[in-house]
């Protein structure tokens, strides 16, 4: 049988796939972009002029960078910007980087040096965002429905505002990347609790018509994060994508709302993968690091196979959740004594994080969830999920008919071709 090292964490399990096992990948491994290919493409912005045309000598610049629970290739970008604007005349006391962290925790000072490079974060200063301290924060207008909309005071504070952030799929706001960073990146907790719970049917007590993976047009939480970003300006927005080591394979610069949308439809061409029929047993991974970080990052690979996977199926999770749940108040919605309780609950008290509680509890009820982790049995025994030790996994699978492997799946769509 093949043996394949699947990442977990900065780690790797082996596991030997029975040839009864499909594969499910995406389309490729594309081989990392060349800082030359990398300035070839930044010269050719969509709808917008390049950096050395938008940034005069003793403007202020703004970076605006994913946190730790993003693979982005951030720093490589920005390493190759600030040595432009510097020839071009900018000074670096002139320039700053902010972590669009939404509701996460902070960027620890070691994450700060790994997404911008040591080089970098020693030579800007960086600024940490939180969405509660109302000093940082600034009311820039509200949305059609009356949503108040208050982000971070450095977008208003600096001359230019410039961000870099990866596409891959979101689970209800179809796409990672380009105004997520600005909402709910850079929003206040009001902000990003109003928009976030668009993606939830108060009445039905289910996922919004119009929310998915994969989809922007016709999704309300998409189409609040746009209207959001759109009252402050940013000069230029830069969507990376990488392969599973993390490196930079494409990239798509420019305006932020046109050059997001182009590469969105590139991502989705080679990460999205259409299945006959779905299995009797799926095996997922995150991809590794970050990708499994915590609970809440890798529940995205979860229900990427729930996709795949039959109702009552049984469905393998390998994710290493060093920073555990991601959440302290995650565990509080599994004391609900099911789906149907945790649902009531949120409709009643919303919370960004009841929802993605709400999903995994409707998975877990839907199939047999068993999970290779470093989070406690006790606390996904209450969730319905059962924890596995990696030889057992090694074990099981080598038993398995009738099933699939989704590799890296919090980047891949899997869409059973009778289905949307």
């Amino acid at each position: 049988m093949p043996t394949i090292d699947l990442q977990y964490g900065r780690e790797t399990i082996s596991l030997e796939i029975p040839n009864s096992l499909d594969v499910i990948a995406a389309a490729g491994e594309a081989k990392r972009l060349s800082d030359h290919q990398i300035g070839e493409l930044l010269d050719n912005p969509i709808n917008t002029k390049r950096i050395e045309e938008i940034v005069s000598p003793g403007e202020t610049v703004l970076f605006v960078v994913p946190d730790a629970t993003r693979a982005a290739a951030a720093g490589q970008i920005v390493n190759l910007l600030v040595r432009r604007l510097i020839a071009n005349g900018t000074m670096p006391f002139d320039i700053a980087a902010i972590f669009a962290t939404g509701i996460h925790r902070a960027v620890t000072e070691q994450e700060k040096a790994e997404i911008l490079t040591p080089f970098i974060a020693q030579r800007v200063k960086t600024l940490d965002h939180s969405p509660r301290d109302l000093m940082q924060i600034v009311n820039v207008g509200e949305l059609s429905d009356g949503t108040p909309v208050e982000l971070n005071r450095a977008l208003k504070d600096f001359d230019r505002v410039i961000t870099i952030g990866s596409v891959g799929f979101h689970y209800f706001a179809g796409f990672t990347g380009g105004r997520k960073l600005i909402c709910p990146g850079l929003a206040s907790n009001r902000t990003i609790n109003a928009t976030h719970r668009l993606a939830f049917d108060f009445e039905r007590r289910t996922r919004a018509e119009g929310v998915a993976p994969g989809r922007l047009e016709g999704n309300p939480v998409h189409e609040a994060f746009v209207e959001a970003a759109s009252k402050v300006r940013v000069d230029l927005a830069v969507h990376t994508m990488v392969n599973s080591r993390g490196e930079l394979t494409d990239l798509v610069c420019g305006d932020l709302f046109d050059s997001h949308a182009a590469t969105c439809e590139r991502f989705a061409a080679t990460h999205t993968r259409e299945i006959d029929e779905q299995y009797e047993t799926v095996i997922v991974s995150c991809g590794g690091s970050p990708y499994d970080i915590n609970l809440i990052q890798a529940h995205k690979a979860l229900e990427a196979a729930s996709r795949a996977c039959k109702p009552g199926g049984r469905i393998y999770l390998l994710a290493e959740c060093g920073d555990g749940l991601g959440r302290s108040d995650l565990l509080k919605w599994f004391y609900a004594a099911d789906s149907k309780e945790l649902a009531d609950r949120l409709a009643e008290s919303y919370q960004v994080n009841g929802q993605t509680a709400w999903s995994l509890r409707t998975i877990a009820e839907r199939f047999d969830v068993r999970m290779v982790t470093g989070l406690a049995g006790d606390d996904l025994a209450r969730m319905g999920i059962k924890k596995l030790r990696p030889e057992k996994l090694v074990q099981e699978v080598a038993e398995l008919k009738n099933g699939c492997l989704v590799r890296d799946g919090s980047r891949i769509y899997v869409r059973p071709r009778d289905q949307e």
